[in-house]
């Protein structure tokens, strides 16, 4: 069961970043212009980031299991769309309706990891997630280089898309007979106007995060941004009156959820723009390939993996601490690292900050929400599920815009990799501080609802 979820997982988190690395290659072999390839990388993210708290809720109304599936089956038959899209313009639209699935399935991984384990079991399964949501981005710059580069059968980018369609399809057999159903334990509805008002809002906020920056930051992207926070504010007012709310807030309500949502969120957000600069650096200023930029992050993912799948076994005392450790680690190897990488690239002396890095970014997110898990009854899964995966994905853009535009405004690449890892490490900073009332909260057992 775990296995099928992640491989889902994966498929859907490598998409937002694989297609980066053939976006030149696309550009010149469909003829593109800039707008259009813009639209195939970033019409994914967006899409995404606008439906996942509603799917998430259809996982109450339908089944968890049979949404998931559904959306492992719109995704694949989308990814095959991508690969035998003729034109640009077929390219975009297939690249959206992939965003649906992977909005139908993405939510529902978590959802089904909360309801259907506890204690320890639940703890591991966290792990693996969260080891899964880090590592597709990494491994969808690596696989990315290597697909492309390879040119499987003359067919250039393509394959990068259609690696998806085989894969679906095996997890399409094997998962109704591996995945449980389950759904909420009265019978939940779909909200019309909370939808209404949550599409405007989060289509208002990440557009211009999405794509101002290229733009200057024009006055339109402000307006965009002010209303997009309004409607939030609506949203959230609306959402504590509504008889059956499209995201439950009372999942925040628990001591230390809000802080340590705020956390992780902000551990993930920085991630997201650390990987970013320093891939433009590794390829700008220091000369490598996009594969080998993308093989650079291998000591990091290391890190990462081997942090996420030991945690558990870990004295609990140790395991409390990782949170609030993880943040000062991450900041330590990547301050370090752009000290004394910014101008040559030595992989041998890199890989040790990296390695830090990466496990000090996973003690910041997995130990911390599996303990937000664990404190919020099982019944609210899908909202934290929603959470978890819509409030890292508005950190990372909005990382991505802010500080992104600090990297392209400094005087070279390396005083711009200083600037924004400088910055990174006061954010970091913050999410220690946000960790903390988390970590010492008391934990309330909340066992798993089986469908």
């Amino acid at each position: 069961m775990l296995a099928v979820l992640l491989a889902g997982q994966i498929m859907a988190s490598m998409d937002g970043s694989i297609v980066s690395v053939a976006a030149r290659t696309i550009r010149d072999d469909l003829r593109a212009g800039g707008a259009a390839v813009q639209l195939v990388v970033s019409g994914y993210l967006l899409t995404t980031g606008v439906l996942l708290v509603t799917c998430a809720r259809l996982g109450d109304i339908a089944g968890h299991r049979r949404v998931f599936l559904a959306g492992l089956a719109w995704f694949t038959g989308a990814s095959l769309a991508c690969g035998l899209a003729p034109t640009a313009g077929v390219l975009v639209a297939a690249r959206v309706a992939q965003a649906v699935g992977a909005a139908l399935l993405a939510p529902q991984v978590f959802s089904l990891i909360q309801l259907h384990w506890d204690g320890p079991a639940r703890r591991r399964a966290i792990g693996m997630y969260g080891m899964v949501l880090a590592l597709g981005v990494a491994l969808g710059q690596v696989i990315g280089g290597l697909v492309v580069g390879a040119d499987l059968f003359g067919l250039t980018w393509r394959p990068v898309f259609l690696v998806n369609v085989p894969i679906g399809a095996v997890l399409l057999v094997v998962g109704p007979r591996l995945l449980p159903d389950s759904r909420a334990g009265e019978r939940a509805r779909l909200d019309p106007l909370g939808v209404a008002v949550l599409t405007v809002a989060m289509t208002a906020l990440t557009v211009p995060l999405i794509f101002g920056r290229d733009q200057g930051w024009p006055a339109w992207s402000w307006v965009s941004l002010a209303g997009g926070a309004a409607l939030l504010a609506a949203f959230g007012r609306h959402e504590s009156r509504a008889r059956h709310p499209l995201l439950d807030l009372a999942a925040l309500r628990p001591a230390g959820v809000k802080p340590g949502l705020a956390a992780c969120w902000t551990v993930m957000g920085c991630y997201t723009v650390f990987l970013l600069v320093l891939t433009l650096h590794l390829q700008s200023a220091l000369g490598l390939s996009p594969l080998q930029a993308g093989l650079a992050f291998v000591p990091y993912t290391v890190g990462f993996g081997t942090l996420s799948l030991t945690w558990t076994r870990y004295p609990r005392r140790l395991r409390d601490a990782l949170p609030v450790a993880g943040p000062v680690a991450f900041a330590a190897g990547a301050v370090l690292l752009a000290l004394l990488h910014r101008h040559q690239w030595n992989p041998y002396a890199a890989s040790p900050l990296l390695l830090l890095a990466g496990a000090g970014h996973a003690a910041g997110y997995s130990p911390l929400i599996a303990r937000i898990a664990s404190l919020v009854e099982p019944r609210l899964a899908s909202a934290v599920s929603a959470l978890n995966s819509t409030g890292p994905m508005l950190a990372g853009v909005t990382a991505v815009a802010g500080l992104g535009s600090v990297y392209f405004a400094a005087p070279s690449s390396a005083d711009g990799l200083l600037r924004v890892v400088a910055a990174v490490a006061v954010l970091l900073a913050a999410g220690t501080a946000c960790a903390w009332p988390a970590v010492r909260t008391r934990q309330t057992p909340a066992g798993p609802t089986r469908g």
